[in-house]
């Protein structure tokens, strides 16, 4: 693979037009593409093979009417102060927003809160319940404007007008968060180079690759509808890793410059070695992404392909865009008035970096710094012992918005349940009274201690599917409402199969909300297995090592756990949630630890393949291992650490966002990183690195036999560049060079 790349970077550096011209073009077939199309996105959360899935299915067929996965919408009315709706014009008026609703575009039905007595003790508050014959992600724009509409004409009248449910979809307001991420990554870019133009490279490349990334996304929804969000998660991990690739390549392609090499061959060399790396480093990102669709949730496998993709994207800009780029700029990447003395007293070899003097602090006193680290991360840890599992809703929607405040009037008018009533089916199909089956289930649901209220059972045309709607005390996203379902399907549904021979099943969006909760709890173990198990074989094979990979793997599990601990004290107790923005506490979002898991080992791995390649590069030349480690260090440390604050930079600036889900998302993998680049690679790694000695890197014969080479280091690129030479061998022998070791012939793949 070095080989190969090497003639990539080589044959990119030469034909640099064509090369830069190619990648315009692609990115104007898929703007054009981008603009031409109408793309539908869905948060709609659906999961086959559970019980609320079966039900709405069920319900699908015996109620065409109003379709039970259709979107839905609740337009709340609130008086003015010191009046009612109960009579006079506010009555008037809602009745006239009502028939006013009942016309509105793709709405199948429209509850009367005057019919149904949907109306708080005080007269005060009511609210209408709109139902529409498509799903929420059909829903049009027409449909929605009516929504408003009413909304907007209801406030003109003096009433106090929201709107819920998963049919609003209102937009979020433009943050701030990704340019505020791309300033620090640039101020860390001039930092880490002195150099305005070494700066500017990796993040034109990053920008460009980004938007081809995304722009194809939004392409791809006119095939089929994605999650909202996968647009967003896309351009945070694209940016980052595109960032951060293409910062290992110009770091490697100034130090080859630096040894006297021509900037053609310079480039050559960097794609090699450190592009080498960022292959494997990005395969192990998309490993971990992509195995998110094995869980069987569509909303996860959104997110992880389109993720997925951006990190592709970036990995192949990273190996083809940028040495042409860097083509252009010649050798005036090297030049730069912005390095300190101390910047160029390094260049010049004289004293040692912040980095090398840490590692030999931490290598001086192993031990300590092992505890220690493991220490601060179990204490972060503790919170996740309480960790609860959960789906966003209009409780967690920004403050202020109309879905909050749809939420919080009808929870002050009715309770906190009637956001989220369960929808309980009677499947009486092979009952012999199926009315009698559905009175039954009707008085047992009303005997359940967190049970308001519930309704008189609905039937299908013919007669022998109910529906009824079973009102809870608590809130949707609350324990106590969990334990009712739980109490209705193990209860309560055994008891009435069993005396009157029909099947009593819990749906709608709080059920729902809880089988995807459940599911994908369940789910986490396997796809860690799974998901680690792939990632530690690509490791061995980088490696070629035993330990290495297993130390690699622990690390990251201490870093994710500690990240969890975070999040719950943060979104779940509420500990500074003034300062992170966060309006109200709710359990962690349920994608949330199993997507983190998947993002956050592939970002581990980066750091790892990154600072230790260089170590066993140095090894690999004979060096002793603690020389290895500090010599990894010295190449890699302030790369990696620039890389590591670049990364940190674009997911806080995430936190910006209104969206609870992305805005925990940001935070998680923001902290992740912190934890994982400075306490786990940066300290527990040269720690246990020293304390194993060579027996890092022991490897039993047979698993070396069978193992491929893949030479990320490039140890045999050098050889056949440098020509014949002699090592140094792991006990100390000198070992001449193969007589194949003879200096490649540059590729001519075309001309300047």
């Amino acid at each position: 693979m070095a080989t190969f790349l090497y003639r990539v970077g080589r044959f990119a550096f030469r034909r640099r037009r064509l090369v830069v011209m190619l990648w315009i073009v692609v990115l104007a077939v898929v703007g054009i593409g981008s603009a031409s199309v109408s793309g539908k996105s869905s948060d709609q959360f659906t999961i086959p093979g559970t019980q609320s899935q079966k039900a709405l299915d069920l319900l699908d067929k015996e109620f065409p009417q109003a379709s039970a996965s259709g979107a839905t919408a609740r337009v709340v009315f609130e008086a003015p102060d010191g009046q009612t709706l109960t009579s006079g014009a506010n009555k008037t008026e809602v009745e006239s927003l009502i028939a006013d609703l009942k016309k509105a575009p793709q709405v199948a039905n429209v509850s009367d809160p005057y019919t149904s007595r949907l109306i708080s003790r005080d007269g005060t508050i009511t609210y209408a319940q709109v139902t529409y014959e498509v799903a929420q992600a059909e829903v049009t724009a027409e449909a929605r404007d009516a929504l408003h509409a009413v909304a907007d004409k209801g406030e003109k009248a003096g009433l106090a007008v929201s709107l819920g449910g998963n049919a609003v979809n209102e937009k979020e307001g433009a943050n701030a968060g990704e340019l505020i991420g791309l300033a620090v990554a640039a101020v860390a870019l001039v930092i880490t180079f002195g150099s305005l133009l070494a700066a500017g490279l990796p993040l034109l490349t990053a920008l460009l690759g980004v938007f081809i990334a995304i722009l194809s996304i939004t392409v791809a929804t006119a095939i089929w509808d994605m999650t909202s969000s996968a647009s967003t998660l896309a351009l945070m991990l694209g940016l980052a890793v595109a960032i951060d690739y293409a910062l290992f390549i110009v770091s490697r392609y100034r130090g080859e410059i630096r040894e006297g090499h021509e900037p053609e061959d310079a480039c050559g060399r960097a794609l090699g070695t450190a592009g080498s790396a960022v292959v494997f480093a990005g395969l192990t990102v998309v490993i971990a992404l992509a195995g998110l669709s094995v869980v069987g949730i569509r909303l996860l496998s959104d997110l992880g392909l389109a993720a997925a993709f951006a990190v592709v994207v970036a990995v192949v800009v990273a190996l083809t865009l940028l040495p042409a780029v860097l083509g252009f700029a010649g050798m005036r990447i090297m030049k730069g008035g912005l390095k300190t003395k101390r910047m160029r007293a390094l260049e010049r070899g004289e004293g040692e970096s912040m980095g090398v003097r840490w590692a030999q602090l931490v290598i001086r006193r192993p031990w300590r710094a092992l505890l220690v680290s493991v220490a601060v991360l179990g204490v972060l840890a503790i919170p996740a012992l309480s960790m609860r599992l959960g789906m966003p809703d209009d409780s967690t929607a920004p403050a202020g918005s109309t879905q909050r405040l749809a939420y919080d009037t009808l929870s002050k008018g009715f309770g906190p349940g009637y956001n989220g009533p369960l929808t309980v089916v009677v499947d009486a199909r092979h009952s012999k009274d199926p009315k009698a089956a559905a009175e039954e289930t009707a008085t047992v649901l009303g005997k359940l201690p967190d049970v308001v209220s519930v309704s008189p059972a609905v039937f299908n045309a013919s007669g022998d599917v109910a529906l009824i709607r079973a009102v809870p005390k608590s809130s949707p996203s609350s324990k106590e409402t969990v334990d009712l379902v739980g109490e209705i399907r193990d209860t309560t549904a055994p008891a009435v199969l069993k005396a009157a021979d029909a099947e009593v099943v819990v749906t709608g969006t709080t059920a729902l909300n809880i089988d995807v909760s459940d599911k994908l709890g369940a789910a986490l173990v396997p796809y860690l297995l799974v998901v680690v198990g792939l990632a530690l074989l690509l490791l061995l094979l980088v490696f070629r090592s035993v330990l290495v990979p297993l130390k690699a793997t622990l690390g990251f599990l201490l870093s994710v756990v500690a990240t969890l601990g975070v999040l719950v004290a943060v979104f779940q107790w509420g500990w500074l949630k003034d300062v992170f923005g966060v309006d109200t506490t709710a359990p962690i979002v349920s994608v949330m630890p199993i997507f983190m898991i998947g993002v956050v080992f592939g970002l581990a791995m980066d750091y790892q393949v990154f600072l230790v390649t260089r170590m066993r590069e140095e090894h690999v030349h004979g060096a002793e291992p603690t020389e290895a480690v500090v010599a990894g260090f010295r190449h890699g440390a302030r790369v990696v650490t620039a890389a590591a604050i670049i990364m940190i930079s674009v997911f806080a600036g995430f936190l910006l966002a209104d969206a609870a889900l992305i805005k925990s998302i940001g935070l998680g993998l923001a902290s992740a990183v912190l934890f994982d680049a400075f306490v786990v690679r940066m300290t527990i790694v040269p720690a246990v690195m020293a304390l194993l000695g060579r027996r890092a890197w022991a490897l039993p014969q047979w698993l070396d036999r069978i193992l491929p080479n893949v030479d990320v280091e490039g140890e045999k690129l050098r050889h056949v560049l440098d020509g014949p030479t002699t090592t140094t061998g792991p006990g100390g022998e000198v070992r001449p060079g193969s007589d194949q070791d003879r200096p490649l012939a540059p590729a001519r793949w075309g001309r300047d």
